[in-house]
This record gives structure tokens, sequence and C-alpha cells, in this order.
């Protein structure tokens, strides 16, 4: 029987990088996967193709690489390895029937991404069902949205990130200080309080689950409180992940815009990188450089708001785990992101693109399997319950008003810089 681990050897967002690059390195190393076919339109194209004995070898073949890749990362992470290999099969099972389900040639015309189909599933099942605690112990959303985004960095070309990155750096601080401010205005006319005030008003402003997790960090929060953050930014990511780019496209913004407005408002990055799919390569490519000069502002907004914490909170010090340091700012810096950087440019410089060439299309077939595994997750613990109770309204409202306003003045600011 596997042993429950709970040393950690490393945290998630480093565990990730190591593991990306492992990937990457297998895949430069001649260890490629075929990739599974999920193009489908006719049931004798169902039975005889995607669900033949070659294709189930494939889909067989590709579970035992990533969940040898997410027991390692348990493993490394502390996290309980049994767990993970009774529940990571069924999150896969479930996320190969979505991908079965989006390769519908009649469902393509729609343009709906597989990780839709994905979060969907889980949606219905996580409300529907009591999970079982295994289950739930075994999702790993964050984990593997980031091991995808580590991946993706393969994809994006770093002169892209140089002629975007300043850009979305100046949108990042303009978005990140009003939205931030406004919506910490809001949650005090509401009377929300200040510690949920503060963690909402964060994921609001900044990067949704990953913010509100930091900020709750640094002000010591209530997990309670926290929980129902999180539940709002999942929640309200959904119909924003749907229904933006078809409003971008309904009103003709160019690519570039519509990146910068989805990566600038969609809280949480896994759904920022879904929307940017739904449009084209190019509005992923800035929704998520966008995202990520979101995500590199983390570390400095959780120093400034336990500085804030400590000297209003905790004027005297007598709490001394919540005194300020500078190494607050490390600890908070999403480490992925040097993943993802150090792929890209590794990619961009170091490589041959004939030998990139080989590799482009097997590495995103993998990278799209941790998103869609990662919404499949989200789904299964998004609890629509959660926001339901007269103690949540005013919270609630005040997420939605500070959302609605995210969504206009990001607009805004990324047509005057992109358009």
């Amino acid at each position: 029987m596997i042993a429950l681990q709970k040393k950690v050897i490393l945290p998630e967002d480093w565990a990730v990088v190591v593991l990306g690059f492992l990937a990457i390195i297998l895949s430069l190393g001649g260890i490629i996967l075929a990739s599974p076919i999920y193009d489908w339109t006719y049931l004798s194209e169902l039975t005889g193709s995607v669900l033949g004995a070659e294709n189930l070898l494939k889909i067989a073949l590709q579970f035992i690489y990533v969940f040898i890749i997410a027991l390692l990362g348990t493993f490394i992470t502390g996290g309980s390895v049994k767990n993970t290999a009774k529940g990571f099969p069924v999150i896969y099972l479930l996320t190969v029937l979505a991908l079965i389900i989006s390769g519908n040639g009649r469902l393509k015309v729609l343009n709906l991404e597989a990780v839709i189909f994905s979060l969907a599933i889980g949606l219905l099942i996580g409300n529907l069902f009591k999970l079982p605690a295994w289950l739930r112990q075994s999702l790993a959303s964050e984990f593997f949205v980031k091991i995808g985004l580590v991946l993706l960095g393969t994809s994006v070309i770093f002169s892209d990130i140089l002629k975007a990155g300043s850009l979305g750096l100046i949108q990042a601080l303009v978005v990140v200080l009003s939205v931030w401010y406004f919506s910490f205005w809001v949650c005090k006319k509401l009377k929300v309080d200040s510690e949920l005030s503060m963690m909402l008003s964060s994921a609001v402003s900044i990067c949704g689950v990953s913010a509100a997790i930091a900020t709750s960090g640094a002000i010591k929060g209530d997990s309670k409180k926290l929980s129902l953050v999180i539940s709002l930014v999942l929640i309200t990511a959904v119909p924003m992940m749907v229904f933006m780019p078809y409003i971008a496209s309904y009103f003709g913004f160019k690519q570039e815009v519509t990146g910068a407005w989805l990566g600038g408002t969609i809280d949480t990055t896994g759904a920022v990188v879904a929307s940017g799919s739904l449009v084209g390569d190019i509005a992923l490519k800035y929704s998520t450089i966008v995202k990520f000069s979101q995500n590199v502002l983390l570390g400095i907004a959780a120093f400034a708001i336990s500085v804030y914490w400590t000297y209003t909170k905790n004027p005297a010090g007598q709490d001394k785990e919540t005194n300020p340091t500078l190494k607050v700012i490390w600890e908070r810096f999403p480490k992925f992101v040097i993943g993802f950087i150090a792929a890209s440019l590794i990619f961009s410089f170091l490589l041959s693109p004939e030998l990139t060439a080989g590799v482009k299309n097997p590495i995103k077939s993998l990278q799209g399997l941790w998103f869609a595994l990662a919404f499949t997750s989200i789904g299964l613990e998004t609890n629509f319950r959660d926001l339901v109770g007269v103690q949540n309204r005013k919270p609630v409202y005040a997420f939605l008003i500070a959302q609605t306003f995210n969504i206009f003045i990001t607009l805004i600011i990324a047509y005057i810089l992109f358009g």
C-alpha cells in the first residue's frame, strides 16, 4: 500500500517548475507520446477511431505519463500520495470524457474548448453528489494549471514578451491599483469586515485564488472567509471565460486588445488561458503575458498588505509572525512564472528550430491535457451552496460590483495601450 507522505521537499510553485521541465527534457530527449485523437462526428467514428484499440492505447500511455508526474508532485509537496493514487484516475477519466464530448464535430461549431466541458462535468458531479474525502483531497487544480503554464512557455516566443511585456506591466499597475482601491471602498460602504475586504479586493484586482491565499497568509485570515472568496472567484470566472471572448468578437476587438482585456480581468490563470484560446493564438499570448504581469505584482502586494495590516491591526508589533520583512516579496512571488519565462527563453534562443518543431505539438498536447485536468478539478471542488446565506450577501454584492468595474476599466486601459 502506498504510504502517506507528509515531508515537504519543495513548495508547489517550485515543484511545478521542476516537473514541467522534466516533461520538457523528456520530450527533447526523444520520449514523445503520440497524441490521442478525439475528433468525431458520427457514432461509427466514435467507436472505430476515438474508442478504437490504437487510440485507447495512446490515452492509456498518456494517463501513465501524467499520473506519474502527479504522484511525484504530491510526493514532493508533501501531500497524500495514497489519495492522489485513488483520485487522479477518476479526474483523468472525467477529463477524457470532456475531451471526447468537445471533439464532436457538431459541437465544434460553437467554438467551445475542452476545458469548458471539463468544468461543466466537474460542476455537475461536484454539486449533485457528495464527493468522498479521498477524491476531494486529490483535487489539485492550481498544481495542474501551473504545470500547463510552464509548458505553455515553450510556445511563447520571447520577442512577444518583450513587445507586450512593458505595456502589460503598465496595464497591470493601473488595473491593480484602481480596482483594488475601488473594491476596498465598496466593501467599506457595504460594511464588509476588514479581513474579508482585504482578501476580496486582492482577489478581484490581482490574480484571483493566488492573491486571496497570499493575502490571507499575510494577514492570517479566517479560512471560512477565504473559502467564500475562492468560491466567488471560481464561479464568476466561468461566465466571464465563456462570454467575454464572444463579446470581443461581436464588437470586433483586435486580438491584442482582447487578450489584454481577458488577462487583466479574469481572476484565475487557467480561465485566462482557456478564454484566450477561444479567441486565437495572439489573444492567448497577450492574455498570458498580461496575467503574468499581474502575478509578478502579487509578492509586492502581499508585502504592502502585510505592512498595512501590521501597523493598523498590530501597532505594537505584538505578533511577530505578521511583522513585514523584505523576504515576503520573494516568498509570495509565484515561482511558476520563472518556469514559464525560462521555457520561453530556452525555446526562443537556445534550441534550433528543427529541434523545437519536433516537440512543439506533443508538448502542446500535454499542456492542453493539464489545463483540462485543472478545470475538471475546479468544477469538482466548487460548491454553489457556499454562496447561499444571508451573511454572505454583502460580500457577494461587493465582489460583483468590483468585478463589473474591473471589466470596464480594464477594457478601456487595454484599448488605449494595445488598440
